[in-house]
């Protein structure tokens, strides 16, 4: 079975729950969703990292699931119009990865959330991608052809899933939930068309 990665931070919960909507479309699709987070990081430096296990959630990332991948959704919270430090601190990691050519021709989309209209995400997706296309990743946006990215007043563009926390609302938006669904969808699509073309 094709397996995609869906890797994600999540502070508070928002970014988690777009993963696992994304995971549903990729299953649905009839790929594997394998769902992934990455540890903390710390400024206090007699600490040299997290256990290797998370007490709860998704267990943690490691280079093995890049490797066996056919496909990657990348998610993070917005931290001032950037992703946040723990998932660009694993990213800065995989040179190794980069050097081997593992990720070229590999589809992937981003996804983001955040706490107000604009809080920007739109960078945020933008600044997941840069270094997915200097892995040599064959970028997914969601295109206008979905009918709900005309019409969402919540989270959601081109560039990819998002989800915007309004109040102390942090239940995902009917059009947040149906277009993650497709966007996971979509990119399972295109795994299993890449996947069979190789062969």
């Amino acid at each position: 079975m094709i397996s995609i990665l869906v890797l994600y931070y999540s502070k508070n919960g928002r970014t988690r729950k777009l993963a696992e909507k994304i995971a549903s479309g990729i299953e649905q699709a009839g790929c594997e969703a394998v769902l992934r987070t990455v540890p903390n990081v710390t400024t206090v430096t007699n600490i040299t990292s997290e256990a290797t296990i998370p007490k709860n959630g998704d267990v943690f990332v490691t280079k093995s699931d890049l490797s066996k991948c056919s496909g990657l959704a990348l998610g993070s919270p917005t931290h001032f119009g950037n992703m946040a430090s723990p998932l660009k601190h694993f990213i800065d990691s995989l040179t190794d990865i980069w050097l081997k050519g593992t990720l070229v021709d590999k589809p992937a989309c981003v996804f983001t959330a955040s706490s107000s209209m604009h809080g920007g995400q739109e960078s945020t997706l933008l600044s997941m991608m840069l270094p997915l296309l200097h892995h040599g990743m064959c970028i997914q946006g969601l295109p206008y052809s979905e009918p709900e990215l005309h019409t969402t007043q919540s989270g959601c563009s081109p560039y990819g899933v998002s989800s915007v926390q309004i109040g102390d609302n942090n239940e995902l938006s009917h059009d947040e939930i149906v277009l993650s669904i497709k966007m996971g969808e979509r990119l399972a699509f295109t795994a299993r068309k890449l996947a069979h073309s190789l062969r």
